[in-house]
C-alpha cells in the first residue's frame, strides 16, 4: 500500500467519483464491514462497479432501479475469489456508510475505512475474503495508526435497524482470529 496516495499496490483501480475530503484533522479509526451482491444473490459481472461510478443501468435488472441513483461508494471490494478492486483512496471519505454512529460519534464515513464484501446476508462468505480481509486489516493498521484492529465492525452495528449486512453468515470470531493472528 502507498501511504502517500491511500492506494493498494495489488487491488484493481476502479475510481470512483462518490467520495470527498475527510473533515480536516480526521484520520481513520474505524473499519465497517459490508455485504453487497448485484443483483442481489448474483456473484461476478461489471454491476458493483458500475454502481460506484453511477453507472447502473436502471433497465439491466428489476432492483437496479431502485438503486442505480443512489451516490455511493466504498474503499474497497473483496470479491468471492479474494481479489481486491479499490474505488476510493483510503486517504479520502468513501460514501459507504449512510446515516450511521458509532459509541454515540455521528456521521462514519468522516472516520473510518469501508470495505465491502461481495456476499449475501444469508450465505456464507469464502476464507479467500476473510484471509483477505485479516491481510488488508493488517496493513491499514499499519499504514494508519489511529485504527485498531478491533474496532472492525459490521454496517448493522453501525446502522442499527436500517442495515443488516453484513449479515449472520459473517463469522465474526473467525475473521477476529485472523486479524490476532497478523498481530502477533
Amino acid at each position: 500500500m502507498d501511504a502517500s496516495t491511500g492506494l493498494l499496490c495489488k487491488a484493481r483501480q476502479v475510481r470512483s467519483p462518490n467520495f470527498d475530503a475527510r473533515p480536516a484533522g480526521l484520520r481513520p479509526e474505524l473499519i465497517i464491514v459490508h455485504g453487497i451482491s448485484l443483483p442481489p444473490g448474483k456473484f461476478g459481472g461489471p454491476w458493483i462497479d458500475r454502481l460506484f461510478r453511477n453507472e447502473l443501468p436502471e433497465d439491466a435488472h428489476p432492483y437496479f432501479a431502485q438503486v442505480a441513483q443512489l451516490k455511493v461508494s466504498t474503499h474497497v471490494l473483496i470479491r468471492r475469489d479474494g481479489k481486491l478492486v479499490q474505488y476510493v483512496s483510503f486517504n479520502d471519505r468513501a460514501w459507504h456508510a449512510g446515516r450511521s454512529s458509532y459509541l454515540g460519534r455521528e456521521g462514519c464515513n468522516d472516520f473510518s475505512i469501508g470495505i465491502e464484501l461481495e456476499g449475501t446476508d444469508d450465505r456464507r462468505y469464502t476464507r479467500k475474503q476473510y484471509v483477505k480481509l485479516a491481510t488488508l486489516v493488517d496493513a491499514l493498521c499499519r499504514v494508519y495508526p489511529t485504527l485498531d484492529r478491533h474496532r472492525v465492525v459490521g454496517h448493522s452495528d453501525v446502522a442499527p435497524g436500517r442495515k443488516t449486512d453484513p449479515g449472520p453468515c459473517f463469522d465474526w470470531p473467525f475473521i477476529r482470529s485472523l486479524i490476532d493472528a497478523k498481530a502477533s
